[in-house]
């Protein structure tokens, strides 16, 4: 499920990096979305799980809440540098 998870995550940030460089934050803010997305599935599991895998699903669904927006700011961040876009595409791809 991680491994699913996180290659959604990369391919989600692939095709949403064509849509940066105009200076605002909404590639930023779908990928932080769609990793909310991803966390709010797994606060539903760990719902129907057990005491134990409740625990480690809520633990993914926070680590995917903090990458999220890791990720967010690293891509506005480097959308306002956007006339690099290596380094748009560096911090979609590369964190």
């Amino acid at each position: 499920m991680k491994k699913f998870a996180f290659a959604l995550v990369g391919a989600t940030s692939i095709a949403l990096a064509g849509c940066g460089g105009q200076g605002d934050d909404t590639l930023g803010e779908n990928v932080q979305e769609n990793m909310e997305n991803q966390a709010e599935n797994l606060d539903a599991l760990a719902a129907n799980a057990g005491d134990a895998e409740a625990e480690a699903l809520g633990n993914q669904a926070d680590q995917l809440r903090e990458e999220g927006e890791r990720r967010e700011e690293a891509i506005d961040d480097a959308d306002v540098n956007a006339g690099n876009r290596a380094e748009v595409d560096q911090a979609v791809n590369g964190m």
